[in-house]
């Protein structure tokens, strides 16, 4: 590279398209966030699930019981507690809840499971065990696309306006003279 390369304005193009690409990525990053969010983005809480009096006597007719969902979606960290307000005592998968108990389990692992269960018609229950969207989700998601679109903005601002130096305007001169 000879005296008339000069490093400067490329560097100070870059800061500025960094600067700018980042805060797009920001900003459109957590505009998907936000509009693709659904209720399962969010922290752990205990769910209850309630067995009511006269569910084994439904089941054993094969009657479905309306309170009793057929699948059920968790966040990691959740807890399910089982109260069984039945005369019967029911089981789901490790739960084992006698008349007039509680029984719980912490949804520890990211998973779909599907428990043998005595209080549903279709003898389980399906339960899904998300991974919650956090914080920190959307930090990686930032950290991986900022870099990259900052590389993409530079290299095409680099095509669409190219940098002027001091050395193209001595050039010019010369020429014009």
């Amino acid at each position: 590279m000879g005296d008339n390369f000069q490093l400067r304005p490329y560097l100070i193009r870059l800061l500025i398209v960094v600067g700018i690409s980042l805060i797009l990525t920001a900003a459109f990053n957590e505009g998907s966030y936000w509009l693709q969010k659904d209720k399962y983005d969010r922290a752990p809480k205990t769910i209850q699930l309630l067995i009511p009096a006269g569910t084994a006597a439904r089941v054993a007719a094969g009657e479905d019981v309306p309170t009793i969902p057929q699948e059920m979606v968790f966040v990691l960290g959740d807890t399910l507690e089982v109260k069984n307000e039945d005369s019967a005592t029911h089981q789901l998968g490790p739960i084992w809840v006698p008349p007039g108990t509680t029984g719980s389990i912490i949804m520890a692992q990211a998973e779909n499971l599907a428990y043998s269960c005595s209080f549903a018609t279709s003898r389980y229950l399906g339960l899904d065990v998300r991974q919650p969207t956090t914080l920190g989700t959307r930090f990686t998601a930032l950290a991986i696309a900022g870099p990259t679109t900052a590389v993409l903005f530079y290299l095409y601002s680099l095509l669409i306006f190219p940098v002027k130096t001091s050395s193209d305007t001595k050039l010019k001169q010369h020429a014009a003279s």
